[in-house]
């Protein structure tokens, strides 16, 4: 998903929830050695940020140079640009699996994914929130089917720490309380909202945004979000 959010990174930055501290807390409960962490496709940082508060160094890399000049600063936090040839030979899948066994070749070691793929708020806007979420798969990458799938097909050939398995992730939620103007900055940024756009096809146009402010109840009233998040986790198989 290389770039995708590189041409709404502010929007981006402003809108996606902030990931509980607890998660990196449970992942550094599994780690033997608190020297060294990867953020990969850190974005602006966010997670890094969280991962750095248990660990004494963590390294930030993405390839989109738009979202990095936005990065948070930590003092033990260092960002840096992932060239996108690197994804044809080291970030994909399998290649990429087979870089993070030579990395975590120190015993102790975990690979933790996690991303979340919809939304809860009321019966009422969940679902006029998926017919507009329908309207936008036409337009998406293939590389988020996985996203889609809950990553309930991606493969992980890694040995469960308890924290989700290959078929199996762990189901989590990312509480938020925001308004409907901040939520719909959020779904503004969506690559395929974008793409859309660019295409001459408006999703969020003036009816479908009232549609969804009406079902909200306002665009100032601020609601309790409920963000369906998934996670895997594990560690080097011997």
């Amino acid at each position: 998903m290389a770039g995708l959010f590189d041409k709404q990174a502010d929007l981006y930055l402003d809108g996606r929830p902030t990931y509980p501290a607890r998660w990196y807390s449970m992942l550094a409960d599994h780690t033997l050695h608190h020297s060294l962490a990867w953020d990969v496709g850190t974005g602006n940082g966010q997670a890094a940020l969280g991962v750095a508060e248990h660990y004494e160094q963590v390294i930030g890399t993405d390839v989109s140079e738009a979202q990095l000049k936005r990065s948070l600063t930590h003092p033990r936090v260092r960002y840096f640009h992932t060239p996108l040839s690197m994804l044809c030979t080291g970030l994909i899948y399998q290649n990429f699996y087979s870089l993070v066994a030579r990395l975590l070749r120190k015993p102790g070691g975990v690979l933790a994914v996690w991303c979340y793929n919809d939304v809860a708020v009321s019966p009422a806007f969940d679902s006029a929130f998926k017919r507009f979420h329908d309207s936008t798969l036409p337009f998406w990458h293939p590389n988020v089917q996985p996203l889609f799938e809950g990553y309930k097909r991606l493969p992980f050939p890694f040995e469960s720490v308890g924290l989700g398995s290959e078929g199996k992730p762990l189901e989590l939620d990312i509480p938020k309380e925001m308004s409907f103007d901040g939520f719909l900055k959020m779904i503004s940024s969506w690559s395929a909202v974008v793409t859309a756009k660019e295409q001459g096809v408006d999703l969020l146009s003036q009816s479908v945004v009232e549609e969804l402010e009406t079902v909200w109840g306002g665009s100032k009233l601020v609601r309790s979000v409920i963000y369906k998040a998934f996670m895997l986790a594990g560690k080097v198989k011997l």
